[in-house]
């Protein structure tokens, strides 16, 4: 799908091009989601750029991501799409800086996009251009970073809470539940951090090229707060992963203590049962010589000495407080 936007008055119009259709000589943004390949020529004619294919956007080497080309600036972030789901996942998008247009090319739709095409449809400057919406895209992806470490750090201390309650006050949770809610943040947040490390070598690589070029001093001012805003938001991911770390550490604990309980009492019953055995094994031999056998109070001393033999070690056990 062929998308393109221009400034109408104070807001960003959408143009859907379809059949071939011109791009218009207005627009700052040109959005392909899924392209074609009669899309992908189309806007290369337009502009004389190259558009990457979805392959060359998986590419992880730094300069196969950032880079410039025939007066095009070429730049490949991974985006976090579907992290509200359990299959929250990553998503290469390509950003194509040329003639102070911006280019996107996806094959996802990540909540930032649709946050920022909401928000210039009500409000966009007149003088805005490829640069402006560009950073206006980078702004919604780091607030959408820091939302979802937000709800990261909320279901993690939930979940702690659910490890460390005391005994008849948690949520009722099993401890496989608690390892899955575990392991799926850990993942979560391993997403968020590449997605971060990403944004932040893309945000220098912006940097980088304004000092060559002649841009306005609030935007470079916006820039930089977006490159502390990363930092701040990898070191708390940092600190989340620790977290979890920890917190796995913590239920493993806890349930090898509980698996140390359980071997302790059946180890416990074995021995407080030993005696009684002992003693039922004696008189359940078929020897014609046994004395015992022929009293009246055989049965119930055998009895009770059975309980006697039983009463005695889990009264040490519990002296030696081992219970």
């Amino acid at each position: 799908m062929l998308s393109a936007y221009r400034v109408q008055g104070a807001s960003l119009e959408r143009l859907s091009i379809d059949n071939g259709a011109p791009i218009p000589d207005d627009a700052v943004w040109i959005d392909l989601v899924a392209p074609t390949t009669h899309e992908d020529r189309s806007v290369e004619k337009y502009l004389g750029v190259a558009v990457p294919t979805r392959e060359e956007m998986q590419e992880i080497e730094v300069s196969s991501r950032l880079y410039a080309e025939n007066g095009a600036r070429y730049m490949t972030a991974t985006l976090m799409c579907q992290s509200e789901t359990a299959v929250a996942r990553t998503t290469a998008i390509t950003f194509i800086l040329a003639s102070h247009r911006l280019i996107t090319v996806r094959y996802d739709d990540p909540k930032p996009f649709s946050i920022v095409t909401n928000k210039l449809a009500r409000n966009c400057a007149a003088a805005a251009s490829g640069e402006s919406i560009l950073l206006e895209l980078m702004d919604a992806v780091i607030d959408r970073a820091a939302d979802i470490l937000e709800r990261i750090g909320a279901e993690i201390d939930a979940t702690s809470h659910d490890i460390f309650e005391p005994e008849g006050k948690s949520g009722g949770l099993s401890y496989k539940e608690i390892l899955k809610t575990i392991g799926r943040k850990g993942d979560l947040t391993s997403k968020v951090r590449e997605s971060l490390v990403s944004i932040g070598r893309l945000l220098l690589f912006i940097a980088n090229d304004t000092e060559g070029t002649r841009w306005p001093p609030d935007t470079r001012a916006q820039l930089q707060s977006m490159q502390r805003d990363v930092h701040s938001l990898s070191d708390h991911a940092t600190y989340l992963t620790n977290k979890i770390q920890f917190i796995l550490d913590a239920l493993l604990g806890v349930v090898s203590i509980e698996q140390n309980n359980i071997i302790k009492l059946f180890s416990v019953a074995a021995v407080v049962l030993m005696p009684p055995t002992l003693v039922a094994s004696i008189y359940g031999m078929n020897f014609k010589h046994m004395p015992e056998l022929d009293w009246t109070l055989g049965y119930p001393i055998a009895i009770v000495l059975m309980i006697v033999a039983a009463v005695l070690p889990y009264m040490l056990f519990k002296w030696k407080k081992w219970l």
